[in-house]
């Protein structure tokens, strides 16, 4: 008899295993080695813009992390002051109605909400419905829960908009959430209302979650305004809904924002949470109720940023001979590599070339599923003058 094997060590969940590669894998070894070789990085990567969070966060966080009460441990009750901020922004914002204590939960950043909800409410055998590409914590929680993972690969012929009405019948059965992003990271899509309403009917009739990801819910140019699903009449039965201070404040770092909706589900992922962390730092609470509390007076002139950078970007790139689409929300370009078509060709190597051969970085869109494949995206992370200079070098490939 031949000799037993051992385990592996350190052993592997197959969870784990399961979990696809981040798609900036070796960009930033590769990154650091062009740069000690004396090449002019541009990174437009990874969607961590350049710019500074608003002064009354600033200054709330300062006061905060001297005073000792605000080194306690936060709970999942948190910061109640930062809850009744939220709240009574989504009423100011939306106009909906959001109980702070049962409506609504602090999250330590939108994606740590998303994977956990979805660890909280799904099973094997359970199904997710989710964009391709996506952002990873959709695949993520749901491959991390032991359920199956279904993308629905987003198409220019939908106007990036999740097919949801032609799911398999088989597929809608064992269905229990259904994800939604719109604006829409990666391809900057918007929704429309009337796309929204259909999507809630849809869960009410399949008895499915809606999870929404609002994460750029402010950074929309030329006069639209993203809805918020919880507008919808009867959404607040099957939804909730995540926001983020992270873009709209440029609080990246700070990991910080709240999911609202459903009574029932927001109690499900408080339940999960209590296992896994006891919330977000309260200075960082503390500073967020003032970020909110900027919105009105701040918050457009971050967006204006955003517009010029936008429309610097997109006529670089246009006249450089890239199909570029105006994208009225969002923080990002999504624009087809050359020479391909959605669904094929190979993005990361474009990307490659564009870091190799012109010191810019872009995000493959087959790096956010195999869904994005024909396309790469571009965020507005940098100055106009660097984005016009991005546009120039990346011209070169063509």
């Amino acid at each position: 008899m031949g000799e037993a094997l051992e385990p592996a060590f350190p052993p592997r969940s197959r969870a784990l295993e399961a979990l696809p590669g981040y798609p900036m894998a070796g960009i930033p070894e590769r990154r650091r080695a062009l740069e000690e070789a004396g090449v002019d990085v541009i990174d437009l990567g990874a969607g961590d813009a350049d710019l500074a969070p608003p002064p009354a966060a600033v200054e709330r966080l300062r006061r905060a992390a001297g005073e000792a009460r605000f080194s306690r441990y936060p709970f999942q009750l948190g910061h109640v002051p930062f809850r009744e901020a939220a709240a009574g922004w989504m009423g100011e914002r939306f106009g909906v109605e959001v109980d702070p204590r049962s409506g609504l939960l602090p999250v330590i950043g939108s994606k740590e909400g998303i994977a956990h909800l979805l660890m909280a409410i799904l099973n094997p055998g359970d199904v997710a419905v989710f964009p391709d590409p996506g952002y990873q914590a959709y695949r993520g929680g749901t491959t991390l829960a032991g359920a199956e993972c279904h993308p629905v690969p987003l198409l220019p012929g939908d106007d990036f908009l999740l097919p949801f009405d032609r799911l398999p019948a088989e597929v809608v059965r064992r269905t229990r959430v259904l994800i939604l992003n719109y604006p829409n990271n990666p391809t900057a899509a918007i929704a429309p209302r009337a796309y929204l309403e259909r999507a809630v009917a849809f869960c009410r009739e399949h008895r499915i979650v809606l999870l929404h990801d609002h994460a750029y819910s402010e950074i929309a140019f030329d006069g639209y305004r993203p809805p918020s699903i919880l507008e919808i009449p009867g959404a607040s039965e099957v939804a909730v809904e995540f926001h983020s201070l992270s873009k709209s404040y440029n609080m990246t770092g700070w990991r910080l924002g709240w999911v609202a909706g459903s009574p029932e589900l927001v109690a499900l992922l408080a339940r999960l949470k209590t296992f896994v962390d006891t919330g977000a730092f309260l200075a960082v609470q503390e500073a967020g109720v003032g970020a909110l509390e900027s919105w009105r007076d701040w918050l457009p002139g971050n967006v204006e940023v955003f517009r010029r950078r936008r429309d610097a970007a997109v006529a670089g790139l246009a006249a450089a001979g890239f199909e570029v689409r105006v994208p009225k929300a969002t923080m990002y370009l999504w624009v087809p590599v050359p020479g391909s078509v959605p669904g094929e060709g190979d993005s990361r190597a474009f990307a490659l070339r564009a870091l190799e051969e012109t010191g810019v970085i872009v995000l493959p869109g087959a790096g956010l599923g195999a869904g994005g494949e024909g396309f790469f995206r571009i965020a507005l992370t940098v100055g106009e003058d660097r984005l016009r200079e991005a546009a120039s070098r990346l011209a070169t490939l063509l």
